[in-house]
């Protein structure tokens, strides 16, 4: 068992939770498309004599004939062609496990996209466009809903917003890491024991909660350790719940950050046997926290 003095994984792990509100921001849009990035005005050669381009996230922001129009977190705009060889998946279940694949007909505006792609010259054919259910459905209540539809989903967006300014309540008064072998998310026993160690622990303090943050190392491409990272907080979560009793409602929403915050040199082997790990974190309220400080003191 591992404790730890810092936690700036832990804040960026925490904004994750916020992320699902995003998508209500983003209204429906149907001007012509407006880029930075140019990726219009060029015949499309064949795919197969394309370079592999740069990966492109952001939010859809407008849709014309085979042509879409994405929009980063900076506000850069970029316009990609979708054709028969784009390959559209959603990822869903517990941290997006499940994929299924659609046709280009479900990319909808509003629509946070990540997207590999193809480039000839400054034309950009969009090879590969994952996106989540959740956002989709979102997407889809934007596009088609109701006015109960919206307003359970301001509902959902306000609590959720709730929940962000309740983490600023609590203190973090531990870190447990347990480690994994190179590309697997099978807990070692080790592992297991420490879990439940940490959950025995955290069971002595009242109020608390767990927040669990799965990690990888650098190897891999980006998409493989992002679904690794997400398996093996998976796999900690389950045996949380199942084998050391941990109840479900105490427990924070987890994240898989795949490569971030790394705690040691990625470029040694020992190094990337520290970073692959899960964070198990103990919350506690500020409130309760200060409590038991100002009782101790008297």
């Amino acid at each position: 068992m591992r404790f730890l003095a810092t936690t700036p994984g832990i804040t960026m792990a925490l904004a994750l939770l916020a992320a699902t509100a995003s998508t209500t921001s983003f209204a429906q849009q149907s001007g012509p498309l407006q880029a930075d990035v140019a990726g219009e005005g060029e015949q499309l050669p064949d795919p197969a004599t394309m370079t592999e381009g740069p990966d492109i996230k952001g939010v859809l922001t407008a849709r014309q004939g085979d042509r879409i129009q994405v929009e980063a977190a900076d506000g850069t705009r970029t316009i990609l062609v979708v054709n028969e060889t784009t390959q559209v998946r959603a990822t869903g279940g517990l941290f997006g496990a499940s994929r299924t694949k659609l046709d280009t007909g479900a990319l909808l505006n509003g629509l946070p996209l990540t997207i590999k792609t193809l480039q000839s010259g400054e034309t950009l054919l969009a090879s590969q466009i994952t996106f989540k259910n959740t956002d989709f459905k979102t997407a889809s209540m934007i596009r088609t809903g109701t006015s109960q539809q919206f307003a359970e989903q301001s509902a959902a967006t306000e609590a959720l917003r709730g929940r962000m300014g309740d983490i600023d309540q609590y203190n973090v008064k531990a870190t447990t890491n347990v480690y994994f072998d190179t590309a697997q998310a099978k807990l070692s026993e080790q592992a297991k024991a420490e879990l439940c160690s940490a959950a025995g622990s955290a069971e002595q303090m009242d109020n608390a909660l767990l927040l669990v943050v799965g990690y990888t190392d650098a190897d891999g491409d980006e998409d493989f350790n992002q679904q690794l990272s997400e398996k093996r907080a998976a796999s900690v979560i389950n045996y949380l719940q199942q084998v050391c009793k941990w109840k479900p409602y105490r427990m924070l929403t987890p994240a898989g950050m795949a490569e971030a915050d790394p705690v040691a040199d990625n470029m040694t082997d020992e190094g990337k046997a520290q970073n692959r790990r899960v964070a198990v974190n103990v919350l506690v309220s500020k409130a309760v926290d200060g409590l038991y400080a100002e009782n101790s003191n008297r």
